[in-house]
């Protein structure tokens, strides 16, 4: 999605911004940093970056009174892409936004760097981008070098890992009237509230509905109606939720499109199914204000993503787990009086 192979770095300004529910201060540079060598630039560059290639899900930024303007990142983003001699002067803008929004206890103060991209690719087209990241984890490092015919050991507190970014986001000069292209990266984990105050607090971001998010949004609705809801409506076995799982993913590992009705009537087949799904994702269109169109392209990333976490694993007590990738005929759930227990019959051709 992101790729930065052909990527400089214009300009960057560092500012430390604390925790004001902590009563921690913000403290803003006079200037940008300057970078005496190409190693540094090389570095950040990784460090900044690198996190971005396995993003898949594009945001805008977007304002919950429907006024994008009164989006603060939006407002310093437009001022830097229609006059970049104001990078300095809206990095401090922005470290103050961070600042106002830092409010919730759990979230850590950190370094701040505000940083102007060229040539940075998104979906194939290079542009101009604003990032910024957040670190907020330090790590001790060793050093070992040589000395006096022998080696000595040093070390370095409070020092960042450049292959672990914390919090980032990258801007880009495209889309402007729709809240610019975003991508995100958030790898901190410190409460549900803490964790959301990055994209809903500081960014407001809104996810685009593209092929990505319609082919992600539509597995995981079918995975919760199959796990969560069905069970309402319908007596239903664990091996039985789970073919219908396996017989979902085959369906959009299989297909390029995807299309409602050919997708109900293979993979559920139940008229009464089918409609109790169709109502569970037009609850959750109008819940999240994310319609999911009839008919879309499969996009095979999402499908990478949501396989991920779909199961077929029939769990039985502490003792057994059963694997269902295949006909669900071939397996039978009985009950055994003798024993006042369960059972599965599993039948097959061949023990590998």
């Amino acid at each position: 999605m992101v790729t930065f192979f052909e990527a400089s770095l214009e300009t960057i300004s560092v500012h430390h911004v604390g925790n004001q529910s902590q009563e921690e201060m913000y403290a803003l540079s006079d200037q940008p940093l300057e970078l005496k060598d190409e190693i540094i630039p090389n570095l950040l560059m990784q460090y900044f970056l690198k996190p971005f290639e396995k993003a898949n899900e594009v945001y805008h930024l977007m304002h919950s009174s429907g006024d994008l303007e009164l989006n603060e990142l939006h407002h310093f983003a437009t001022q830097v892409f229609d006059d970049n001699t104001k990078f300095h002067e809206a990095s401090e803008k922005i470290a103050k936004h961070l600042y106002k929004v830092t409010n919730h206890p759990n979230i850590k103060g950190g370094e701040l760097y505000v940083v102007y991209f060229n040539k940075v690719q998104i979906e194939g087209n290079p542009l101009d981008a604003i990032g910024i990241f957040k670190s907020e984890n330090k790590e001790t490092y060793l050093k070992v070098y040589p000395d006096k015919g022998g080696f000595q050991v040093d070390y370095e507190q409070d020092a960042i890992n450049i292959n672990k970014l914390d919090k980032g986001v990258l801007i880009f000069n495209i889309e402007k009237e729709n809240g610019y292209k975003v991508v995100v990266v958030d790898k901190t984990n410190n409460g549900q509230e803490a964790a959301r105050f990055w994209k809903d607090d500081f960014l407001q971001l809104k996810i685009r509905n593209d092929s990505f998010n319609q082919t992600n949004n539509t597995l995981g609705i079918y995975k919760n109606f199959i796990t969560e809801k069905i069970d309402e409506e319908f007596e239903m076995s664990k091996a039985d939720k789970i073919d219908l799982l396996n017989r979902s993913m085959k369906y959009f590992k299989e297909k390029e499109t995807f299309d409602m009705e050919e997708f109900s009537n293979e993979v559920i087949g139940n008229e009464q199914a089918i409609e109790s799904f169709k109502n569970f994702k037009n609850q959750y269109e109008e819940e999240f204000d994310s319609p999911i169109a009839d008919n879309f392209i499969i996009s095979e990333n999402a499908v990478k993503k949501q396989a991920r976490v779909y199961k077929s694993v029939l769990k039985l007590d502490k003792n057994f787990h059963i694997y269902i990738h295949g006909d669900k005929e071939l397996i039978e759930k009985g009950f055994d009086d003798g024993r006042a227990m369960n059972y599965y019959k599993v039948y097959f051709k061949e023990e590998a």
